[in-house]
């Protein structure tokens, strides 16, 4: 799933009737309110407003999701919440699985009732599935205060969270941390360096490419140093193609992780109580920002009970959650501007300088296909 994924270009295109899905043939109750149909619903006020999508929610009983580790961006946090709120359980399959499965999840179990309802999507795997047609237009309360460039302009994905790609290192193992890509090349680091993931499937690798790329002359229309740069890594022995994941960080398997800076400082916290030093630093050569979508499945088995988990995720308490949890929330600027932020969560953000920028919808589709043809990444078994 990869972060502070805010900069994705607005999608652009004329609303259609979506054609309603029929509940019926999952086995599940129908989703409607007053002749209304939640698959239908591009937003709550035309299903009724809230209370009537958290009442139709409770009548389905259940949000199915995917991919959503219960220590990444403080879903565990999120999660708990919800249920609380509204009493709705939520089933959470392959909680460790990427972007790209969550999105085969989708197609080919289109019509069951175990397709999952909602999607956590790198912004380049967002735009890719409404490109795909899998995505149901949907817009929270919140929509509008998410800046342009981080929203679909029918509201099929829209930016939530995101960070930027760091480097966490294992104090124990690790005596000088890397602060530039540059860095990493140093001999000290042989056998150290990680990925979360292929950039093939992980958003968060995928960043982590293109962090490269920028800081080796490269740029958002040309990912191919970001490609030639972790070849060199893996050819001179620093990089390794074990998958950086909580648990290589903690049995120090991978001390070197470049990840989002909001795990890499989740790991701080948690390794802290352990009597463990976790340090974490953004790169001075190689800033990449990036957000991670919301989407709902277009034939989603729990209409209502998907739409109502967004309208959570976007509000203030979601936002601030997700502040909690070292993320920055895509409503942050707005939330600030109305007096709502979390200002001590906003203060302990790792540190960077400068403004990010974003590459667009296109440069990002590009680069995928250049990853998908050149990035010769092996297994991990």
């Amino acid at each position: 799933m990869t972060v502070p994924l805010p900069r994705t270009a607005v999608l652009t295109g004329v609303l259609t009737v979506a054609t309603a899905f029929s509940l019926s043939a999952c086995g599940a109750p129908d989703a409607s309110s007053g002749g209304k149909n939640a698959a239908t619903a591009t937003t709550a006020e035309a299903f009724g407003g809230v209370d009537a999508l958290a009442k139709a929610a409770k009548q389905e009983g259940t949000l199915h999701a995917i991919a959503l580790p219960r220590d990444w961006a403080n879903y565990g946090a999120l999660i708990d919440g919800f249920k609380k709120k509204y009493g709705i359980k939520v089933d959470v399959e392959n909680p460790s699985g990427s972007s790209q499965d969550e999105i085969n999840a989708v197609t080919s179990r289109k019509g069951k009732d175990t397709a999952p309802d909602v999607l956590d999507l790198g912004s380049s795997f967002a735009q890719t599935a409404a490109q795909d047609g899998l995505l149901a237009p949907y817009m929270v309360a919140g929509f509008a205060d998410v800046p342009d460039a981080q929203r679909d302009s029918i509201g099929r994905w829209s930016n939530d969270y995101g960070g930027y790609i760091s480097f966490g290192c294992d104090a124990k193992r690790v005596h000088t941390c890397p602060t530039s890509f540059k860095d990493l090349l140093d001999p000290q680091y042989k056998g150290l360096v990680a990925l979360n993931g292929s950039p093939t499937k992980s958003g968060s690798a995928f960043g982590a490419v293109y962090a490269a790329a920028l800081a080796n002359d490269g740029s958002f229309d040309d990912i191919q140093p970001g490609i030639d740069f972790f070849a060199k890594l893996k050819r001179i022995g620093n990089f390794t193609t074990l998958d950086s994941t909580p648990a290589t960080v903690a049995k120090g398997k991978t001390p070197i992780s470049i990840d989002w800076d909001y795990l890499n400082a989740g790991y701080t916290d948690e390794f802290k109580a352990r009597g463990r030093h976790w340090t974490v630093s953004v790169p001075t050569d190689g800033k990449f920002s990036q957000y991670y979508s919301q989407a709902i499945n277009k034939d989603a088995p729990h209409p209502a009970a998907a739409r109502l988990w967004l309208e959570y995720l976007y509000s203030t308490e979601g936002q601030n959650i997700r502040l909690k949890g070292y993320a920055r929330p895509a409503l942050m600027a707005a939330m600030k501007k109305a007096g709502t932020l979390d200002k001590a969560a906003a203060a302990k953000l790792p540190k960077v300088t400068g403004t990010p920028t974003f590459p667009t919808e296109t440069q990002q589709s590009n680069a995928k296909g250049v990853i998908a043809t050149s990035w010769g990444q092996p297994s991990s078994g």
